[in-house]
């Protein structure tokens, strides 16, 4: 991994759903800044997106006087992004698994179960209220 300028990757975001555009752009300057590949930038697009989906829409109810935050931490060969929302948080043990038979046509869950897969690590903390997804590098 190449070492450069320690500026954070900080995003703050109104919680409405035009917002989620600009994660986008928010990835692609990750994968210049760290030369991630194809596979890479999809898993932390698709995961990203996501999360601030769930936190706009779930977290903060799409209060637009409430903010999203995405934050990243750089590692030794992994990158930490967090999401957080100004919400109640919630408990991620009581999302149904979108994978079970009586859930299938059910909408719900699916956010999580796509972050889990295509995050190497996940991990939910201050009250469900924010979300770190690890990414290899």
């Amino acid at each position: 991994m190449t070492k450069t300028s320690a500026q954070p990757f900080m995003l703050r975001l109104s919680s409405e759903p035009n917002s989620i555009a600009k994660v986008e752009q928010f990835v692609t300057k990750l994968v210049r800044r760290y030369r991630l590949n194809d596979d890479q930038h999809g898993n932390i697009l698709i995961s990203l997106t996501e999360a601030v989906n769930n936190a706009i829409i779930h977290g903060n109810c799409e209060d637009r006087d409430k903010q999203v935050s995405i934050s990243l931490r750089e590692g030794k060969n992994k990158l930490a992004i967090q999401v957080s929302d100004e919400g109640c948080g919630f408990d991620y043990k009581q999302v149904p698994d979108p994978t079970k038979e009586e859930n299938l046509c059910k909408c719900g869950g699916r956010g999580v179960f796509l972050m889990q897969h295509l995050s190497d690590h996940l991990a939910f903390r201050n009250g469900g209220r924010t979300v770190e997804m690890q990414f290899k590098i």
